[in-house]
């Protein structure tokens, strides 16, 4: 009998040089989230083009697509479409030099340093590639291209929106994220894979005053710089060695010269945990410690602690994953693997919980597969590899995109096959 994967995948050379050219292309413009129009338009396109029922704008820039090829499972796989305020310094030829404006209605550089851009080219991919063949399957095939994943709300926006009834409920939900891996590798995790995440602006209040009067001031300066260093001890001491968590201070803005005592300090931090028991003991550890050190340094006001963004804990299961895992092993042999567990976050699983259903997230590789294995013998990943976010990361285009497209052909039909 005929492998359904390997027949689907079998037409993947004759649409390879096309998708390279979109991946390269939706590089060269990001846009940022809630105004990914280009982008989005793209997904729409190629869809409609390869027979599939189309809804646009579902929470703003969302994309449905549908494909019924006879009675069968539902499976619904889902792409970020979002790109970053971040300037690109990769030197690709394709590189972006698109600038947006942002929520704050300040003027930002834009790039694609996640690989949302792989996400939607691989996408669009598997979805062609379905359509191409349905003779190798039946059932439903439900192509999602999803808003704003990295400000945490285009998940919740589409949904919002009227996500579960326009598309038709899923039987399991896969979406898979590109990592610096070696480009040609999968990986699956049953259960914890992504943490949850929780930004947080704390505004800590003193009393100004002029620099070379110190004793007339409450420093928020120095305010500031005691809840930094205490803050470090919460994961270091307050947490098992064996729970992780990660609890980073990313941004102290105060004063506004350097003879001024000013009245007030802004500390923007983030944590990232696992479990809700970890992540409540965390979050009421940073809010006892700011309280007592307001107190502390006589705080005229007490502090405010406001929640800038929270990201779910990405939670795989089991069955699904097993599934998933299985088909990956017969397909791609020893590039298939478990992958660690990671610190990023996404929204994705608030999609599949909206229609309560379950889901697996997997990774692929994105980085020159020769360039990783010379920085794992000099033990220098972590230096040389750029990771997501970094103003250098740049997925080579293969073998990443064909891996892409292969994972969410091979996983879907786990599901689809005829």
């Amino acid at each position: 009998m005929a492998d359904p994967a390997r027949t689907v995948l079998d037409g993947l050379g004759s649409i390879r040089s096309s998708l390279e050219d979109l991946y390269r292309d939706l590089h060269r413009h990001p846009e940022l989230g809630l105004g990914e129009d280009r982008t989005a338009k793209k997904a729409a396109d190629a869809l409609r083009d390869a027979g599939y029922d189309v809804t646009e704008g579902i929470g703003g820039t969302g994309v449905l697509g549908v494909l019924v090829n006879g009675t069968g499972p539902v499976v619904m796989a889902r792409a970020d479409m979002d790109a970053l305020p971040v300037r690109e310094r990769t030197g690709l030829p394709y590189a972006s030099t698109a600038t947006a404006t942002d929520r704050n209605g300040d003027e930002q550089p834009v790039m694609h340093a996640c690989g949302h851009d792989v996400h939607v080219t691989c996408l669009i991919g598997c979805a062609q590639l379905l359509a191409d063949h349905r003779d190798a399957w039946h059932g439903t095939f439900v192509a999602l291209f999803q808003p704003s994943e990295e400000n945490g709300d285009g998940a919740e926006a589409m949904i919002g929106d009227g996500l579960t009834d326009k598309a038709p409920r899923p039987d399991v939900v896969l979406a898979q994220h590109v990592l610096p891996y070696p480009a040609g590798y999968v990986g699956t995790r049953p259960g914890s894979f992504l943490s949850a995440a929780d930004s947080l602006r704390i505004t800590v209040h003193g009393r100004g005053a002029h620099g070379s009067m110190p004793q007339s001031a409450v420093d928020p300066v120095v305010l500031a710089a005691t809840i930094v260093v205490r803050l470090q001890t919460v994961v270091s001491r307050e947490l098992a060695a064996t729970t992780p968590a990660v609890l980073t201070v990313g941004s102290i803005h105060a004063g506004s010269g350097p003879n001024v005592i000013p009245d007030r300090a802004v500390i923007e931090l983030n944590v990232r945990t696992y479990d809700d028991v970890t992540r409540t003991q965390v979050l009421d550890a940073i809010e006892r410690i700011v309280e007592a050190e307001c107190q502390a340094s006589r705080s005229p006001e007490e502090p405010e602690i406001e929640r800038i963004s929270s990201f779910p804990p990405t939670v795989n299961d089991e069955e699904p994953t097993r599934r998933v895992g299985e088909a990956f092993t017969a397909y791609f042999g020893d590039d298939a693997h478990t992958v660690e567990l990671q610190t990023a976050s996404e929204d994705m699983s608030e999609i599949p919980q909206a229609f309560g259903v379950p889901f697996t997230y997997w990774a692929i590789g994105g980085i020159d597969p020769e360039r990783y294995a010379e920085a794992e013998r000099k033990g220098t990943v972590s230096q040389d590899i750029p990771v997501n976010h970094s103003a250098t990361f740049a997925p080579v285009v293969q073998p990443t995109l064909d891996t892409g497209v292969s994972a969410l052909v091979v996983a879907s039909l786990a599901w689809l096959e005829s």
